[in-house]
């Protein structure tokens, strides 16, 4: 459930309508519910209310630091994947206790900065990087708390670009690989092997192939223990998907009670790391019309908003619903929403069926919270979109727009 709904003929963002905030701020703009946040993140940390539990919301999907503070003072933890999302978090006042550091290419500096941070673990994805953290943590005189990220081969059903949980994809290490990882972070002084981490991918509409991963993970951690690894944290990723069109993912309660199924009697503290599942429907890109054109072929509806502010749709054939602002009751027509990038692949929408729309008037871009401002660029020299976070009827502004002047400011 989010709080973006139509009332009288008007769409509403909580307590304030849509139309007053594009006109307000401008287009593009990405608006933010805070009611959805804490709405989403509630159903996740309440989902494993009666397991030793921590819920990372997982940065990369949306690194607004008014966002993270907002999740951080709910208790939320959160997972990242550079120093760069580090130095948010922690501008954030998110505990470095509850931050789990994630990724394939961690760079020394970032490793460093981690340590001195004193983050909880680091999910570690081979043996180099292992031994590159252990040789930082032995310079800086600290023990770094690690765990293995393991590649269970289990196949999560979703697109293969944000797949990550099958042989020939980049992360983790087959169980073979990782035994003797974690018997050299057991023998190296300045490591502490505290966890095991999984993640297969994300978008995730069914629960079979989280508990297929799952169970591969128990029992590798049983026969670990044989060896004097003891596994107290269990990071299971985060990857449920949400509904952009017809998906029927399942609930987290649904993930949760699957999870405290599996590992009953254990005494395993359960990490995940759900970042769309909070952030995507908690979000939306407002947009102006520029122009309507039609040809032979096709109807355009050409928008304000472009790939370099959502490039999902020309990334992955993602698909958003896109909604009229102020609804009219006109007949549909088949139309492309395409955006003034010199790209053909800059598009929002294909063949969809909307209103004969004119030149002034919003669109909604709908579950935009996620991957959405994190994945823009200024490409085309394009200024990026404002952000606003809308608590009923108090709008914050988040991120102010880019100027001609932000997109020369680094240049020498």
């Amino acid at each position: 459930m989010d709080y973006f709904e139509y009332r009288n003929g008007e769409l509403w963002a909580e307590g304030v309508r849509v139309k007053e905030l594009a006109e307000r701020f401008g287009t593009p703009l990405y608006v933010y519910s805070k009611k959805t946040l804490e709405r989403h993140y509630k159903a996740f940390d309440n989902a494993l209310g009666e397991l030793d539990h921590l819920t990372c919301f997982s940065v990369k999907a949306n690194s607004n630091v008014s966002l993270l503070r907002l999740l951080g003072e709910r208790g939320a933890g959160v997972d990242i994947v550079s120093g760069g999302e580090l130095y948010r978090a922690l501008k954030a006042g998110i505990d470095p206790r509850r931050i789990v550091f994630s990724g394939v290419g961690k760079q020394e500096h970032e490793i460093r900065e981690a340590l001195k941070a004193d983050i909880l673990m680091f999910n570690v994805e081979s043996a180099q990087e292992l031994k590159q953290i252990g040789r930082i943590a032995a310079e800086l005189n600290t023990t770094a708390r690690i765990s293995i990220r393991i590649n269970p081969d289990v196949d999560p059903k979703t697109h293969p670009y944000i797949s990550t949980g099958l042989k020939q994809n980049k992360f983790g290490l087959d169980m073979l690989e990782a035994t003797g990882a974690y018997l050299l972070a057991k023998e190296t002084p300045s490591v502490e092997p505290v966890g095991m981490d999984c993640h297969i991918g994300s978008q995730l509409t069914q629960i079979g192939p989280f508990v297929e991963a799952l169970k591969k993970l128990l029992a590798f951690a049983d026969r670990l223990q044989g060896s004097g690894v003891d596994i107290r944290y269990l990071d299971l990723g985060g990857g449920l998907g949400i509904t952009y069109n017809e998906e029927a993912p399942p609930l987290p309660a649904e993930l949760g009670q699957a999870i405290a199924d599996t590992i009953s009697g254990r005494k395993l503290t359960v990490i995940l790391e759900p970042g769309r599942a909070i952030a995507g429907n908690a979000g939306i890109l407002a947009t102006r019309v520029l122009y309507t054109k039609k040809t032979s072929a096709k109807n355009f509806v050409i928008v304000d908003a472009a790939m370099n502010d959502l490039v999902r749709p020309s990334l992955y054939g993602a698909y958003h619903r896109i909604g009229e602002v102020n609804p009219k009751g006109r007949e549909k027509i088949v139309v492309d929403v395409v955006g003034p990038i010199c790209e053909s692949s800059d598009f929002l929408a294909q063949d969809r069926r909307l209103p004969a729309m004119e030149p002034g008037e919003y669109l909604a871009v709908f579950s935009a919270g996620a991957y959405g401002f994190t994945m823009s660029s200024q490409y085309n020299s394009r200024p990026r979109a404002a952000e606003v976070i809308v608590d009923g009827s108090r709008v914050t502004l988040a991120r102010q727009r880019e100027t001609y002047a932000d997109l020369i400011a680094l240049e020498i």
